[in-house]
């Protein structure tokens, strides 16, 4: 999907119209139907409630990654032909990282059973942090991640076509494009850290946390271009994943006590999320992120990160 995604009909920079990306989502979307169909068939309908419970907390936990990435872009001023590629390749970072994490959490909850009740508590306090945070998004030139590569590699405030890179006075310089590329990918390191537990707090199978994973997050990118533009509508959305993250933490810590069916879990998840949206599109005001902009409009983030480490 992502090669055929890239190298077969989205080669060149270029704008994804609302079209193209809802038809590109009822595709992963009817992948991820199609293969839990599959799971169904082959480990029976637990394995699969497991799947879909997986599919739904991973996606709607995407959900809240596109409206950071919304602010990434418009913090280092990338047009919308580019976005595509910056996409691409953090998701294919993104698939990478999912696998180290999934093998690295499901040893450690084989090995260490105690882990699960620390897992569980980091769900509870993040969810307990997010249901008091404000709305308010940092810049993406505080990010300490950025921060560090500009100490080591200059910066050129002006894109350079689809280049990450590029070479000016015989040194390789960094474009605002791989500064985007680095924060996208920090951002899903975050939330993997919540999203991952989450899951495992609904199987203990390494395969179904991994695939579940995989499908919502191939269905990222497009996504994000359905959404982009609506997504700031959904001002309780936040709210309702702290919730799902509270309750998933306190099903982990209780599992030794009570074990909650799949079915309740599904229903529950799906219900609080799809309130939160519903509220949000009933009663919300969308908020967009601030950026600041110079006299002629162009985003000066980029330049801001360029010289953040500047004495």
């Amino acid at each position: 999907m992502l090669a055929a995604d890239l190298g077969v009909f989205n080669r060149g920079a270029h704008t994804v119209s609302v079209r193209k990306a809802a038809i590109w989502s009822g595709v992963c979307l009817g992948c991820a139907m199609a293969f839990n169909g599959l799971v169904w068939w082959w480990f029976g309908s637990e394995r699969a409630l497991e799947f879909s419970a997986g599919y739904v907390i991973e996606g709607a936990l995407a959900v809240d990654n596109i409206f950071v990435f919304v602010v990434i872009f418009s913090g280092f001023g990338i047009p919308d032909r580019h976005q595509h590629r910056v996409l691409f390749w953090g998701v294919t970072g993104a698939l990478v990282m999912r696998a180290v994490f999934i093998l690295v959490g499901g040893a450690l909850l084989q090995q260490f059973h105690w882990m699960m009740y620390l897992f569980g508590g980091i769900l509870a306090v993040t969810g307990i942090r997010l249901m008091r945070a404000g709305d308010q998004a940092s810049s993406p030139a505080e990010n300490p991640v950025i921060r560090l590569i500009t100490k080591f590699m200059p910066v050129n405030d002006r894109l350079s076509g689809e280049a990450f890179t590029v070479v000016e006075n015989g040194r390789r310089v960094a474009t605002p494009l791989l500064l985007a590329l680095v924060a996208v990918e920090v951002t899903d390191v975050i939330f993997a850290v919540d999203s991952i537990p989450a899951i495992f707090a609904v199987t203990d199978d390494p395969f179904i946390v991994f695939t579940s994973n995989i499908f919502a997050i191939l269905g990222l990118r497009s996504l994000y271009f359905l959404l982009a533009d609506i997504v700031t509508r959904f001002i309780y959305l936040k709210q309702g994943l702290a919730l799902v993250l509270i309750l998933v933490g306190a099903k982990m810590l209780a599992m030794d006590f009570y074990k909650v069916p799949i079915v309740w879990s599904l229903g529950l998840i799906i219900t609080i999320l799809a309130g939160s949206i519903i509220a949000s599109l009933i009663w919300g005001t969308a908020k967009r992120p601030e950026v600041s902009t110079s006299v002629d409009g162009e985003l000066t983030s980029a330049s801001s990160v360029r010289h953040a480490t500047t004495p």
